[in-house]
């Protein structure tokens, strides 16, 4: 057959014009695909419904006005059956790309709930995929808008594979650029494993939801009746969770929270964070500081007032701050760095740790190690909370876990005792003993292996109960006196090297720039091995 391809029509006879059909127009080609991005975006919009942007609305809002460059906007599904091979909208229901972030590059992408429920399909899942394999290329920050109902029933276990890829790269990655999960929307089953990877998770009230089985499914095996806010709502992960790292009013502020939250981070773990302007405290505030803390051991109150009083002003941001509240986390600055505060809160359980404080201390110690954020530790705390639940509950390996943390940092980590470090609490809040690079106390701080009432009840025990009955309290009251005088004090301590030095209250500010600027050249080795073992 002339050696021509089977099927290739014979070639024309010399000297005859054959017509042939019209070369399409490539640019032509390119406007009717703009057009139609354009129509889908819009029918997706009023899907939507007025008062919430779209998933490219929001990545939009996110990033600096103008910077957003769009990935695989013309990336669509492939699969025939259940009537799908009619339905292929381009973008395939995610929207992803990059742009700035106070002008730094950020890595984003944002599900879109209008789209086939914003389901995780292959093409979908591929997107995704490709969007964290840049940042980690790159060295950027990626933040996830999430939006979506799980996977796509309609592409079966090819849609499981997508989120096992999705999976995969949150754990590669997980340490090595900061990753952001916003919920905006609806997100169940597979979907909310994801965000559970990452750094941080922000929800808006009113439009978030997360849980693995929804309240049909819930009521359809154990008969129990719950709504979809009880069960998955922001309040619910914000306070009983302990899932939602921040919440915000509505999505708006969602997004202004993930904004402000990258600022405090950098962009990957081999950089420092970014550096600020420093702000300082209004005049007198660090002679009042020592006012602050009551000299009465078991008088409460709000630790929010002396980390307000060390921070740079305006810069503190609480992290899970009404879950757990016996403990605070804050990010926040210190001379313009980004530093993390973390502090026992008398004001809640008197300070003591229990499982939930152990957790979230352990979780936030850990992420701002990964990123070379410093940490600074304010003790004042009794001990761990006493009781069958809490040891029924795991006390014992749950505490270990904020142990491991603080002994496994590598940042620099100062330390302030404020009143009270009893027992093994003591050891846990960053002690010298587990690495704490500088360690301070103010004068009136009780470092001991508990509290004096506590202590003269087992020491002395047979000399009150020999003492007459009228005076056993009165001797009680004199051992108690002996024992805070000779015990209840930060020297035996500081003669022993555990304490670099007990300052005045109004230094402390003072010191810990002064120690943070020492300690920014901190190099730390540690013994080769795959990954530590931490208490779960």
């Amino acid at each position: 057959m002339g050696g021509l391809v089977s099927g290739t029509p014979p070639p024309s006879p010399p000297g005859r014009n054959v017509e042939r059909p019209p070369t399409p127009d490539p640019l032509a080609r390119f406007q009717a695909l703009q057009r139609k991005v354009e129509e889908e975006s819009s029918a997706n919009q009023k899907r939507r419904g007025p008062g919430t942007l779209s998933a490219r609305g929001r990545l939009q809002a996110l990033f600096d006005a103008g910077s957003f460059t769009e990935l695989d906007q013309l990336v669509t599904h492939r699969v025939r059956g259940f009537g799908m091979e009619e339905r292929r909208p381009l973008g395939d229901g995610v929207v992803t790309g990059w742009g700035r972030v106070e002008g730094r590059t950020v890595v984003g992408f944002a599900q879109d709930g209008s789209v086939f429920g914003g389901s995780l399909g292959e093409a979908h899942a591929q997107k995704i995929v490709k969007a964290m394999e840049l940042a980690e290329r790159i060295g950027a920050p990626v933040v996830g808008i999430n939006d979506s109902g799980g996977a796509r029933i309609q592409e079966g276990v090819v849609s499981l594979g997508g989120y096992g890829e999705v999976f995969h790269r949150n754990v590669l990655y997980s340490g090595v650029v900061p990753q952001i999960s916003l919920v905006l929307g609806p997100c169940a089953g597979g979907a909310v494993y994801s965000p559970a990877m990452t750094d941080f998770i922000i929800l808006a009230e009113g439009l978030s939801h997360m849980f693995i089985t929804g309240p049909d499914v819930i009521k359809a095996v154990t008969g129990e009746e719950v709504s979809f806010d009880a069960l998955g709502g922001s309040d619910t992960h914000a306070t009983l969770s302990g899932v939602a790292h921040l919440v915000a009013p509505d999505e708006a502020a969602a997004i202004a929270l993930t904004r402000r939250l990258l600022g405090y981070l950098p962009s990957n773990n081999l950089e420092d964070p970014p550096l600020a302007p420093a702000r300082e405290p209004p005049a007198g505030s660090a002679e009042g500081l020592g006012s602050i803390v009551p000299s009465d051991p078991n008088q409460p109150y709000d630790a929010h007032r002396v980390l307000e009083g060390v921070a740079d002003p305006g810069s503190l941001l609480e992290i899970f701050p009404r879950w757990a509240p016996n403990l605070l986390t804050l990010l926040g600055r210190l001379g313009g760095r980004s530093v993390g505060f973390v502090a026992n809160q008398p004001a809640h359980l008197a300070g003591c740790l229990d499982i939930s404080a152990s957790e979230k201390g352990a979780r936030f110690v850990r992420t701002l190690d990964a990123f070379n954020v410093p940490l600074i530790t304010f003790v004042d705390v009794p001990g761990f909370l006493p009781g069958t639940q809490q040891e029924y509950g795991g006390i014992i390996r749950h505490g270990a876990k904020l142990l491991y943390a603080y002994a496994e940092a590598s940042v620099p980590k100062l330390t302030v005792v404020l009143r009270k470090a009893y027992g093994g609490a003591y050891v846990v809040m960053c002690s010298k003993h587990i690495g704490g690079d500088l360690n301070l106390a103010w004068p009136q701080s009780e470092i001991a292996v508990m509290g004096a009432e506590g202590a003269v009840n087992i020491l002395f025990r047979r000399e009150i109960a020999e003492a007459p009955e009228g005076e056993r309290e009165g001797v009680r009251r004199s051992f108690i006196s002996r024992y805070r005088e000779e015990f209840l004090h930060p020297y035996l301590a500081a003669e022993r090297g555990y304490l670099d030095a007990v300052i005045d209250p109004a230094e402390t500010r003072a010191r810990l720039l002064a120690g943070l600027e020492t300690l920014a050249t901190k190099r730390e080795e540690q013994p080769a091995k795959k990954h530590g073992n931490i208490p779960l």
